[in-house]
């Protein structure tokens, strides 16, 4: 018999961190750290954990949990004074006590977070604003993320910013998995200077190390691992890019918090808003939401099963 959905705040006894988990009625469960705004645990209700995070990942702060679902805020990379993707991701945020009403009810069982501007952000980002953060698991256990991003300075002037969730996703062999929806899609190559380059395959495989940027990508992509007879389906609204990453071997053994062989077994794929900053005016909002759905599949002859063909068309 199915139980009720929850949501718990429990304190991790191994990193010391708190953290919020959610459960649904029919077995998913989502955990999300208010260091950092994020998800690092995400399990269907088949019990199989989706999402990777590395072995060797550091929760201590002010280091990023190598893993999960890191929220890239105001930048994705590395420019100015600014830290590497950002500082959203190596912050507390706080438990967003009155959201404003969102614009569909995403699921009951959903956690709502706040990140405001610190004196310190100040001075390397002089500007005022609220990222309101929801995290919702949906009954049929599919992950949901909601950024609402105010401008609140009291000077009249707009900023900008990029936005990126980046996402790990825990595959069974990284040579054995494709990503459909990005064929013939531009691409700045982060390995090659982010040259403007053209997909040229019927899918995106994987042969050594990559790290994408692709461009006004379509709302949905698919991401199939054979050997787990598993698709992932990741939908985006106002978030036209998408970041595709593997370190591959050489990478993975030059970061302390990574294991040398853990790109095996993993795979970025997540909504983005790169190439065409976002410019937000005082007392303007701003609002990017990726879902992901996994459902279970076969693959043969490139053809996706109904079941996904379903799934996408409904979720």
């Amino acid at each position: 018999m199915a139980g009720t959905a929850s949501v718990e705040r429990v304190k991790d006894r191994a990193t010391g961190l708190d953290k919020f988990v959610l459960r649904e009625a029919r077995g998913s469960s989502v955990e999300v750290y208010l260091y950092g705004g994020q998800v690092t645990f995400w399990k269907n209700n088949f019990g199989h954990q989706l999402l990777f995070v590395s072995n060797k990942a550091t929760f201590k702060p002010p280091k990023a949990i190598r893993g999960g679902i890191q929220i890239c805020f105001p930048q994705l990379g590395s420019h100015g004074a600014l830290e590497q993707h950002g500082f959203a991701r190596n912050q507390y945020w706080s438990v967003d006590e009155s959201p404003p009403p969102f614009p569909v009810a995403t699921s009951n069982c959903h956690i709502d977070l706040i990140l405001k501007s610190s004196q310190e952000d100040l001075k390397i980002w002089p500007h005022s604003y609220e990222f309101r953060l929801r995290v919702a698991l949906s009954p049929r256990g599919d992950l949901i993320l909601t950024s609402r991003i105010k401008n609140v300075s009291s000077d009249g002037k707009p900023f900008q910013f990029t936005f990126a969730y980046h996402t790990y996703f825990s595959v069974s062999d990284i040579s054995e998995v494709r990503v459909e929806g990005l064929e013939t899609l531009d691409y700045l190559d982060n390995l090659q200077s982010k040259n403007r380059c053209t997909e040229q395959g019927d899918a995106v495989v994987f042969e050594s190390e990559v790290d994408k940027i692709y461009l006004s990508a379509p709302p949905k992509i698919v991401i199939i691992d054979h050997e787990k007879k598993r698709t992932l389906v990741l939908r985006k609204e106002g978030l036209p890019d998408v970041v595709v990453w593997n370190p591959w071997d050489k990478k993975a053994k030059a970061m302390p918090d990574f294991g040398d062989d853990e790109y095996k077994n993993m795979l970025c794929v997540g909504a983005a808003a790169i190439e065409k900053p976002i410019t937000l005016k005082p007392g303007k909002e701003w609002l990017g939401t990726q879902e992901i759905s996994a459902v279970p599949s076969s693959y043969s002859s490139g053809q996706l099963d109904p079941e996904v063909i379903r799934r996408m068309h409904t979720i």
